[in-house]
């Protein structure tokens, strides 16, 4: 019995053995052997290495213009436009991009304000607000939600310019196919006002005597000097 016993473990021996009850095989062929991991390919490292820096490191020759924006609504060559602050008043501010070539990340859009030193934002009040990508070539905006949101300064009636600038900032200077920060579009901004009923209304642009001439006295003393020229005309012609 002993040498029967030894025969068979001796035969099982070249196999490798199987562990607990036959469970895990450590050879033989009923496991799975794990494959192996292949190098790394130093080219393809190379690859990602270089797209990942290639729009900073990208040579532009001098010759190349800045890029900036062109724009659309409203046109530099029109008349100021003028915008209502009114809950469904939605302006839109619309670009093409020029001789850009490497494209920005972001753009900012705001509106200075002269009159009082205030910049706003333009763009929506949710999201990402007045930074969009760094390819569009629109936005819009409504001033009244924006002055809803606190801690925003209030708008004033005057006019207003546009600025866009990239992830630079507004003071980067111009370079050879990238984006220049833009400046220049101006625009007028005022408040609805409310009906006044006529008899609270006044001339604010008339001259103080013909305000005078809607008063009692003042119609009486200029009927009189009316009956007096007519009088006296008349005497003459005779």
């Amino acid at each position: 019995m002993v040498n029967a016993y030894a025969t068979v473990v001796a035969r099982q021996a070249p196999g490798g053995g199987n562990n607990n009850g036959g469970n895990n095989n450590a050879g033989g062929g009923n496991g799975a052997a794990a494959s192996p991991t292949p190098a790394p390919n130093p080219q393809q490292s190379q690859s990602a290495s270089a797209s990942t820096s290639s729009t900073s490191s990208i040579s532009i020759p001098d010759s190349v213009p800045a890029g900036g924006i062109l724009m659309i609504d409203p046109p530099n060559t029109a008349s100021q436009s003028f915008y209502k602050i009114h809950p469904s008043e939605y302006i839109t501010f619309r670009w093409n991009l020029t001789s850009l070539v490497v494209t920005p990340t972001s753009l900012t859009v705001i509106a200075s304000c002269a009159a009082n030193g205030n910049t706003y934002p333009v763009g929506p009040t949710d999201g990402t607000q007045n930074t969009i990508k760094g390819d569009s070539t629109q936005v819009v905006w409504n001033p009244y939600q924006w002055a809803q949101v606190p801690g925003q300064p209030a708008f004033a009636v005057a006019t207003y310019q546009l600025e866009i600038y990239d992830e630079g900032g507004p003071g980067a200077r111009a370079r050879p196919g990238r984006f220049s920060p833009y400046t220049g579009t101006k625009f007028g901004m005022y408040l609805p006002q409310s009906p006044v009923p006529l008899d609270q209304w006044t001339c604010t642009t008339c001259s103080g005597a013909i305000r005078a001439l809607g008063e009692p006295a003042g119609l009486s003393i200029f009927m009189s000097l009316l009956i007096v020229l007519i009088t006296t005309f008349g005497m003459l012609r005779r």
